[in-house]
Formats: C-alpha cells, structure tokens, sequence
C-alpha cells in the first residue's frame, strides 16, 4: 500500500526545508534506511532517510525549492500502484514540482539530470554526494572528494572509497587565466539566501531592534593565562584559550547568575543550569552549538567537547540538538586578529560576550612600564534584564578567573 513520506520538523523552529539533492529518482527501488535526499533546515543540512520499502511512485518538490513542515515529499508505494487518492486528502507542499507519476516520466526526468550533472562538472562548486562519514574522514585525512569516484548508488562516496587514499593522491594543481578588467564595466552577483541565513537574519534583526542593548568592555592581563596554559601542555593537557574562555565565564556566572537569564515578557527566567553557547563561524552563516552545564566540566572536558562541536559544523554533521538551550553565548574573534568588537545577543539569552585577540602591548605595573598581553572582552546585556552593576560585576569576576586561572581548579 502506497505511503505519503512528509516534510518532518528537523528543528524547533523549522517552518520549511529546502531540497538540497535528490538521491533518488521516480521508478527507483527504495528501502528502509536508504538516502532519499538532502534537506536544507533553518539550521544545518541533514540526510533524509526512508523509513519505507518499495518503489519511489511520485516526487512533490523539486531539488532547490521548498515544503512547508508537513508538506507532501515523496510517496513509496508497489510498483504501477494508483496513489491518486492520497494526494486528493493531503495538503501540498510548498512551491510543488510538477508531478512525476510514471516511469516514462521518470526516464525523461533522469535524462534531463544527467544532462545537468555533466554541465556541472566543470564546476569547482559541483555538491559531493557522499556519506557523512565519508565527509567526516575526508576532511580529517585533507582528501579532496571532488577527485574520488563513490561507489555505492548514483556515485556515493562512502567510507570503502577512502580506506587507501591519501590527500596527496587527491590534489588537482589548475590554473585559471584572469577575466580582463574592462574599465567602466558594472557587474554583480545575487544569491538565493539560504534557509540557515534566513533565520540567522530574522533573530538577529529581532534581537537587534526589540532588546535594548548595552555594552560593557574590560580588559585582562593574560600572562598568568598564558603561563597556565603552557603548564598544563608541558604536562600533555592540552586546550586552548577559547577552552579556558568557556570554563572562566562558567565560574563566574556561578558568582553573578542574574546574567545567565531570559526575558519572556511578561517574567524574567533566571536559569539555574549553565549552558554555553559557542559562536561557530561557516561559509553559510553563524551556527552556535552548546556546551551543558559547562560550570560542572573541567578544562580538558570542554576542550574535547568545543573540537567535537567545531569538526561537526565544519563537515556540516552538526545536529539541531546539539544548538538549543543555550543560557549564555560566548562569540571569540581573537583567532581572526580582531582586538575588539561588539555582538548582538543570540535570543534567548539576556547577554552575550566578544573577545578579542590577546595583544602584546605595553603596560604599567608597580610604576614601571614593561610588555605585556592583554586582551579586551565586551559584555552586551540586554537591559531589561541586567542593570550595569550586574554586568560590571560579572567582567571583574571573569577577569579575575583569566589573571588567576588556578583559582578556577580549587
């Protein structure tokens, strides 16, 4: 009996998803567990897998077009089976392809892809259809998969395709002659926005305009950071300063925990669990993974749990789940040379910090002038829930832990 395969709702606030890539095509055999598509979410890219057996009978929306959540994607059914009726009684997606219904159909739908693949191919652009643990040991070994040729269905790349290359088998050396600058000659580009900067605009517009910002700025001698640093290294425990970051603004919301709020309206939620959003940088936009009850985790338990959070935004693995509860959001830009910066707060959070790189600079210390490093950190409150005694209290507790980081331990 044919089945309706619907838009899920991969995140809490997901309203549509994009179809990134279609996996399958009409008149294909399908089974549980296999890749169907690539969804775009608000959030992330995330793998599509049937949860059915049969034959894939119809396709509701096109690759580069949008379902609303609920919306009809796909219907597996026995082959040549009538499911006209299903689609009478259920609502259609959002911006709906032309109905496919018939293996003709399909044959003429399959020739037109090709015809696009091969076009695409001369592009550097092209998407890699590969398994996420293919694209996780690809970007671990440096293989370029463009370069490597899948195995499994419509040229997958998995894991048995990667178990004897090195990076070094896979870099293609191109050179590209340059387009002739001609004077007077005005060009652009458009971009279609994705569905993770849609709503990276939204909230952040959101932010921006409904919450009364105010800023704060304190700066932190990091000598003593740095010599515990490499105390802990030459004892191989390693972690790094956005690590050490993370444990020090955990220590001391324990101190000032009004700063670790929400507004909701009508109340203020002071959280009693500390979660730390992480601010991660990708080519698509701002993904902010959480780090849970940071407060109870020492240093070596936060580095491991920051790089895990870091590998899987890069290789776009990351996890809806993995970027809800925040309470607080930390956004570092010290690695990118910038000295300081202001940021606007990730909702729900009353308060998000910027640092900044630590820099050498010259400085004062009992009457005397000597080189020291120093780094700059801006609290941005929202005022309707923090006054500046609060967030003025929290810098100095912070900068207490980053000048005396041992105290963290005791």
């Amino acid at each position: 009996m044919a089945e309706i395969i619907l838009m899920p709702r991969m995140s809490d606030t997901m309203t549509e998803g994009v179809i990134v890539a279609w996996h399958k095509k009409v008149g294909d055999k399908v089974k549980s567990g296999d890749l169907m598509a690539e969804v775009e979410t608000d959030k992330a890219t995330m793998e599509l897998e049937s949860y059915n057996d049969g034959t894939l009978l119809y396709i509701g929306v096109e690759a580069g077009k949008a379902v609303s959540v609920n919306g009809v994607l796909a219907i597996v059914g026995a082959a040549g089976e009538d499911f006209s009726a299903l689609l009478n009684t259920t609502p259609k997606a959002v911006e709906a392809a032309p109905v496919v219904t018939s293996a003709t159909e399909a044959k003429t739908e399959s020739a037109t892809s090709n015809v696009a693949s091969l076009t695409s191919n001369s592009s550097s652009d092209e998407r890699i259809k590969a398994s996420p643990l293919a694209k996780a040991i690809a970007a671990e070994k440096g293989i370029d998969l463009h370069n490597i040729k899948g195995s499994a269905d419509n040229g997958r790349i998995v894991k048995r395709d990667l178990e004897n290359v090195s990076a070094d088998e896979t870099q293609v050396t191109s050179t590209v002659a340059a387009a002739p600058i001609v004077a007077g000659l005005e060009s652009f580009e458009e971009v279609t926005l994705s569905q993770m900067r849609k709503t990276i605009a939204r909230r952040l517009s959101e932010s921006n305009f409904t919450a009364p910002h105010f800023f704060v700025t304190i700066e932190a001698n990091m000598a003593n950071a740095m010599a515990f640093r490499k105390q802990a290294a030459d004892a191989g425990i390693k972690f790094s300063f956005n690590d050490l970051m993370i444990k020090a603004v955990a220590s001391a919301i324990r101190k000032h925990p009004k700063v670790n709020s929400s507004w909701l309206g009508d109340k203020i939620r002071y959280n009693h669990h500390i979660h730390i959003g992480m601010a991660v940088g990708m080519d698509e936009g701002l993904v902010v993974p959480v780090l849970k009850f940071a407060d109870q985790k020492s240093i070596s338990q936060i580095s491991v749990e920051a790089k895990q959070f870091v590998e899987k935004a890069k290789s776009k693995k990351i996890q809806p789940a993995d970027m809800q509860g925040n309470t607080f959001t930390i956004s570092n830009m010290g690695m990118f040379d910038v000295e300081n910066f202001t940021a606007i707060i990730n909702p729900p959070d009353a308060c998000i910090l910027a640092v900044g790189k630590i820099k050498e600079t010259p400085i004062v210390e009992n009457g005397e002038i000597k080189i020291g490093h120093v780094m700059k950190m801006t609290l941005s409150s929202d005022h309707r829930v923090v006054d500046g005694s609060i967030a003025s209290g929290f810098l100095k507790s912070l900068k207490e832990n980053l000048e005396n980081p041992a105290m963290m331990l005791i």
